[in-house]
């Protein structure tokens, strides 16, 4: 049997926006973008490498959907993104204005930091000793 996650559902006010901060600050890939209806539209991101997961950004369609916008996890870091070298991306990151809440700290898993994506949704940026002893393969 054979079962993965394809995408990752992120409610967003604006697909424009959303695309302009996914690409330009954190330079994940947009790999699809089609208008399904007026005002809805099929857009999918990836950070660069990504094999197994997207995120599929969801303009909020209602009053309902929109008061999940920055907050799809209840305050807790809903999204975990890998790096092979984090030094580089919390600088690069740092220099685009990204705003990290926690600074990054050491773990016995690896380096963490957390910061907000441009809705407040908080984000792990973690660089996994895994990287470090050749356990994640990264080509």
């Amino acid at each position: 049997m054979y079962q993965r996650i394809a995408y990752i559902a992120l409610v967003v006010s604006d697909y424009d926006e959303a695309i302009d901060f996914y690409v330009n600050k954190l330079d994940f890939q947009l790999l699809e973008d089609t208008k399904l209806s007026e005002g809805k539209r099929w857009v999918l991101i990836a950070p660069p490498g990504a094999r197994e997961c997207s995120l599929l950004l969801a303009k909020a369609a209602n009053e309902e959907q929109a008061k999940s916008i920055g907050n799809q996890s209840g305050g807790r870091v809903f999204l975990f993104l890998f790096t092979d070298d984090f030094e580089r991306d919390y600088q690069k990151f740092t220099e685009r204005n990204v705003r990290f809440v926690r600074p990054p700290q050491l773990f016995e898993y690896g380096k963490v930091a957390v910061f907000e994506d441009l809705y407040g949704n908080k984000w792990d940026l973690l660089e996994p000793n895994e990287f470090n002893k050749g356990l994640i393969n990264t080509t």
